[in-house]
Parts: structure tokens; sequence; C-alpha cells
């Protein structure tokens, strides 16, 4: 029976008053954004105004040859904490295997205005697993690892997927394993004794991919990677870590962080308070506990410990040369294409003083942000790192930029040895 006509004209007036309903609604949604844009922007304090007044310290003056790179270079970390609205930063730079420079700026805690210093510890998120990759090459060089075995053969608790998942496949980020959530992910308020603690989380998930076909950064493969670690040496990772690389290495600053806070030197942690950027202004990062990701993320260190890190790989005084060429190669796809990953470290190019240099280094992140950066220039024998204490920091520029004070100079000496 057809509709009279005040019937349709009902059912047009409801239609027209929900369009209505609806077109208010985004604007009050649009307006409330706005408002809230305005007011994060508005009432943003710069931490630093004037970048040659960001406060620094030092513990020794930078020699000859490298006094005038590092003034360059302070200018340059100066410039980055005003500009980025960062709290702290920390600096270091080695050359030739010697450490030449360290440097704090900014603060480690803004409440106490405690300001950052060589020693000063930082989360240094995902770039644990360059130091969990040089436990591995420990293990190998010992014979107690094999990157082509099934992670089943260190890891029996790990159920076997519809193909065989490496222990190299696992520290190429290319095995297929998940990652967790970022921000939200699954261990963040659970501690773990051990990495196998860990693994039930995600024990049961499907492969995301054949392995090979794909690069996906994975925690997941890396707390694998850990417990394979734990596995082959037969004691706990964490002791591994301090027993067989930190302690040969001198790196007294680097340790596991704690999750009540109680850990000394450690810079306050901050995450950006607006749209991930630091220059709206910093908040207190919530407390998480970074426990289960093991050799994922679970570490703090300092600069100056990770330029005595790098220079070792380098020189191969911790992990034999040729087990370092094999962490710090190339990963190549099923396909042919490359990943620009080795195993647990990044590989790329720089252009420092005009020129394309080899870089192997490592990004650090934590809840998704960059925290971190370790730049290694092997042909220049150079070493930068950075970090700050608060999330979303783009240390890889201020990283590449320091390095670039440096890089005449230790292109010219490397040249001539």
């Amino acid at each position: 029976m057809p509709r009279r006509d005040g019937e349709h004209h009902v059912l047009k007036n409801r239609f027209e008053t929900w369009v209505g309903l609806m077109v208010v609604a985004v604007c009050l949604v649009a307006a409330a954004g706005l408002g809230l844009w305005n007011y994060i922007t508005s009432t943003a304090v710069p931490l630093h105004p004037i970048a040659q007044d960001v406060p620094s310290v030092t513990r020794a003056v930078p020699v000859a040859p490298w006094a005038e790179a590092a003034v360059q270079g302070r200018q340059v970390a100066r410039a980055a904490v005003s500009a980025g609205n960062l709290p702290g930063v920390s600096v270091a730079v080695g050359v030739g295997g010697e450490l030449v420079w360290a440097e704090g700026f900014g603060w480690a805690d803004l409440e106490r205005r405690a300001p950052v210093t060589p020693e000063t510890r930082f989360r240094i998120g995902t770039a644990s697993t360059a130091l969990t990759s040089a436990a591995v090459g420990l293990l190998l060089d010992r014979g107690r690892l094999d990157l082509d075995a099934p992670i089943q053969t260190y890891v029996p608790a790990y159920p076997r997927k519809f193909q065989p998942v490496t222990l190299g496949q696992l520290m190429a980020n290319v095995a297929g394993v998940g990652n967790d959530g970022g921000d939200e992910g699954p261990f963040y308020e659970r501690h773990c004794d051990r990495p196998l603690d860990a693994v039930p989380v995600f024990a049961e998930d499907d492969l995301h991919f054949m392995p090979g076909a794909e690069y996906r950064g994975s925690s997941y493969g890396w707390i694998l990677v850990s417990a394979a670690v734990e596995a082959a040496a037969g004691e706990p990772f964490l002791r591994v870590m301090r027993k067989q690389v930190f302690e040969p290495l001198g790196m007294d600053d680097t340790t596991a962080d704690e999750a009540d806070g109680t850990l000394p030197d450690r810079a306050v942690p901050y995450f950006p308070r607006f749209a991930a950027d630091p220059k709206y202004g910093p908040d207190p990062m919530r407390d998480i506990d970074l426990s289960c990701y093991a050799g994922a993320a679970v570490f703090v260190s300092t600069p100056s410990d990770l330029v005595r890190f790098a220079v070792a790989m380098q020189r191969g005084t911790l992990v034999r040369p040729e087990t370092v060429a094999r962490l710090q190669g190339p990963v190549h796809l099923s396909s042919g294409q490359p990943t620009g990953f080795g195993l647990g470290w990044d590989l790329g190019t720089a252009t420092l003083a005009g020129t394309a240099t080899r870089m192997v280094g490592r990004r650090g992140t934590v809840l998704g942000g960059r925290v971190a950066s370790l730049a290694t220039y092997p042909d220049l024998d150079l070493v930068v790192a950075v970090m700050s204490n608060t999330s979303y920091a783009d240390t890889t520029a201020l990283a590449r930029d320091i390095a670039g004070a440096f890089a005449a100079l230790a292109r010219d000496i490397a040249a001539s040895r």
C-alpha cells in the first residue's frame, strides 16, 4: 500500500534531523580537537629556549686533534636539544678505538633540575638487540649455537609452526614471528625473571608470513633469541650479558632496567604529551616493566658504554672478526631483496663530509618512539652514540650530524694509517 504524503513528510523530517545531529556531532568533535590542539600548543613551554644556554656536563676536555670537532658537536647537540624541546641528551664519540668525547646536555630530571652527565643511564629500547647479538656471537664462536638450527633446538617451549623457524631468521627479523602492540604491548605490566616466562604469551600465535619472505621487526623474536642464549650458555640470560659482554668491556653503566625506578643514575623517562612530538612538551612516562622483553629492549646504558661496545665489535676483541662480519652482514629475502638489517644491526649509508659512508649501528625505541642511536662508520674508524630521555627524539639525525663534525679529520687519520 503506497505511503501517504504525511508519512513521507515525517520520514523526511526524521532523516534531516539525523543528518543534522550527525553534522553537529562531527563539528563538536572537530571543535574539541581544535580546542585541545590550541590548548596544548599554547601551554607548551620551551624547555631550553636559547640553544647556547643549554646546560652541559663533561668529565674531561677533548684533547687535540679532536677539540675543534667537539666544539662543533657541542653546538650541534645544543641546537638539537633546544629545537626539539628535548629534556636531555647524552653524546659520546669514539675514533681510532678511543673514546674522544662524552658530554651530557639538558636535564635528566626536569622536576629536580638534575643535569645529564656522561654517567647518566638511559633506556636504549630496541637498540638492546645489538648487545644481544654480541652474546650470540660469543656462543657461535664456542660452537654452542647454530644460526641455521630450528629455534626449538634451544627453546622447545616454542611450538613448531607450518615452516621451520631458525635462530638466524629470528635475529634477522624475517622469521614471521609477531610483534607487540607498541605502546599497548602485553608485557609492560608483567614481570619476567627469565625470557622463557614471556614465551607463552605468543607461543600459539601463527606466523605472519613465510619465513624469509618479508622483513618485520619482532620483539617476540628477540625474546626467543634471548631464551636461546640462556639455554646454550646454561645460565640466566642477564648474567650471561653481564659476565660475558658488559664486564669484559668495562661497560659498568649498562644493565637491565628496573621497573621500580630505583636504578641509580637513570634519567627520568618522558613521553610527548601530544601528537608524538616532543615540541609540545613532555609528560613523565607511565611506569612500565621491560623485564619480559629481555634482549629485545630491557637494557639501560650510556653513550660511552655503547661506544666501548662498538669499538670492541669493530676490532674483534670481544667476538671473532669473521663472526662480527656475519652478524653485521646484509640479509636478503627469498626474493633477493636486501632488508637493510643484519642479525640485530641496522645497515645503511650516511653522507659525511660530502662522501657516502657505510654505516652499521642500531636505533632504539621505547613505546614506539626513538630514544637512542648507535652509529659506527667502519671505513672512518668512527663511532657515535646518542641517547635522550624522551621518546620520539630524533637521535638518529643528531648522531649523523655529530659524526659529520668528526668525519673529515677521522677520514684523514684513517687514510694515513
